[in-house]
């Protein structure tokens, strides 16, 4: 495991919530991140997004993860106000 994958999976450890999970592994040009809905049988998209070096390694990373991790947990919501009726 890289140093900044170290870094990332340190900063998650840091996060519990009953609903989901996250992950986190190295990836060819960063970090990979995955956010999993825990509860069986609801289909909820399972969310993957990459953090770059420069921002892992960044003064500000605890808040930029913190605000990455929040911004795809709402996305998971199956309706949100921002949707556009079908």
């Amino acid at each position: 495991m890289s140093e900044l994958c170290e870094k990332v999976c340190r900063e998650l450890e840091r996060y519990e919530h009953p609903l989901f999970a996250f992950g986190a592994r190295s990836a060819a040009n960063g970090v990979e991140i995955e956010i999993r809905f825990k509860p069986a049988g609801a289909e909820v998209h399972t969310y993957l997004f990459t953090m770059q070096p420069r921002e892992i390694e960044h003064a500000q990373f605890p808040w930029t993860f913190q605000r990455h991790l929040y911004d795809y947990v709402i996305e998971m919501f199956t309706r949100n106000p921002q949707q556009k009726d079908p």
